[in-house]
């Protein structure tokens, strides 16, 4: 059986930027932490720059990825 649309999410990859998903949401960390959020969009950062990780602070703007 699977789960109605109302209770899916939608995961948008942006070219060279964060994974927007559709809120809200609930994100568990490897150690456990749980991070939840009502926003209607939240930002998962994919370069693993932001201060703020996993939650994306727009720090891939500074420097694209492959630059040095």
């Amino acid at each position: 059986m699977t789960a109605p649309d109302r209770d899916r999410r939608r995961v948008l990859f942006t070219p060279d930027g964060p994974a927007l998903i559709q809120g809200p949401v609930e994100l568990v960390l490897p150690d456990g932490k749980t991070i939840c959020s009502d926003r209607f969009m939240v930002a998962i950062c994919l370069c693993k720059r932001s201060r703020n990780y996993p939650l994306c602070d727009t720090s891939h703007r500074k420097r694209r990825r492959g630059d040095s």
